[in-house]
């Protein structure tokens, strides 16, 4: 079962669990907090509000061409990128859903200069919820597979007492749970609570979503690299040295696969194993992505599934974050592969 929580395996054997034996993600959420009475019903509540606004958007995702929400709006968002349509009606679902819950005292979105606060200005609500509507918006228009990203931590403030900005720039290794919601030829929803890693399938037909990965893991060997090309000639000597390793290797031959869509790209190294590459560049010295949006809740995953996730000095899940929009460079997979790289940063120190 891989990195099959401890709580679950019992669970699945009491039940006769089989791949064809139909666990609903209802069913393992609660199954979860009933083996941990300590487990909050808030966070049980929260988990069922992404999902909930997972079914909308994907909804909207297959029929985008159809309702008229296809191409880009005359406006740019926080990191001066050009909003598409889709992104903006997943930062207002996912707000209004969660924000509707009891469960969260405030919410950063990668598509807003500031977090919102929900309920009493913030006051209630265990947890504060980082998260990338949309992810890899540039592939919408060409029907390729897109996705949502998200973190949850516990607020640091008291109950009762407004959020500060602290709430929101905790380090990675903080995360009571992330996920990612993956929007493609089928959906699915991959998250982890800290105790393994766990997939699971919208039936279209139903509308519930399926577990049908359980206890997820990268393989032990993975022989793909993901990395835009194009920005190689501005990557550090260790970047271009470890991609230049790939590439002549022969036993094993490695393979080159990249979508551009960051949650597609690590779906496919955490299925197949691999790496993925976004690396300091000479013109962007902190990289292009997300360390609260889209690496920190990545980070946590990989390392639930048995991977590594780092930035130019270390470890992604123990940096901690100065502002909500904070860029750094990304390289995330199989524990071998970032091992390589860690190698090729030190021949050439």
């Amino acid at each position: 079962m891989g990195f099959c929580p401890t709580w679950q395996r019992p669970y699945l054997w009491k039940k006769g669990f089989e791949m064809n034996k139909t666990v609903t993600l209802q069913e393992f959420i609660m199954d979860g907090q009933a083996a941990f009475p300590f487990v909050s019903g808030q966070l049980t509540r929260l988990l069922t509000d992404l999902a909930i606004g997972a079914k909308i958007v994907n909804h909207q995702v297959n029929r985008a061409g159809l309702a008229g929400i296809l191409g880009s709006t005359d406006q740019v968002n926080v990191q001066d990128e050009q909003q598409q349509k889709l992104d903006v009606f997943a930062d207002r679902t996912f707000l209004r859903i969660l924000s509707a819950g009891k469960s969260v005292a405030g919410i950063g979105s990668e598509e807003r200069e500031d977090f919102v606060l929900c309920g009493d200005e913030g006051k209630n609500g265990k947890y504060v919820v980082l998260i990338d509507p949309l992810d890899g918006s540039s592939n919408i228009d060409v029907n390729v597979s897109i996705g949502t990203i998200f973190s949850i931590h516990k607020r640091t403030t008291p109950l009762g007492e407004a959020l500060t900005d602290e709430d929101f720039l905790q380090p990675g290794s903080h995360q009571v749970a992330a996920g990612y919601i993956l929007y493609g030829s089928s959906t699915m929803l991959v998250y982890t609570t800290g105790t393994g890693v766990n997939g699971f399938t919208l039936d279209p037909a139903v509308g519930e979503f399926f577990l049908s990965h359980p206890g997820m893991s990268f393989p032990d060997h993975g022989f793909t690299y993901s990395i835009n090309d194009a920005l190689l000639a501005r990557a550090t000597p260790a970047v271009r040295s470890f991609i230049e390793g790939c590439r002549e290797a022969t036993e094993p031959a490695f393979r080159a696969r990249y979508i551009g869509s960051l949650v597609s790209d690590f779906h496919r190294n955490l299925i197949h194993g691999g790496i993925y590459l976004y690396p300091s560049l000479i013109n962007k010295p902190e990289g292009k992505l997300r360390l609260q949006y889209e690496c920190a809740p990545l980070a946590f995953i990989a390392e639930q599934a048995g991977g590594q996730a780092e930035d130019d000095s270390g470890r992604i899940l123990d940096r901690k974050p100065e502002q909500l929009h904070e860029r750094v460079p990304f390289y995330v997979g199989s524990r071998h592969l970032l091992h390589a790289l860690k190698a090729c940063r030190q021949a050439g120190s």
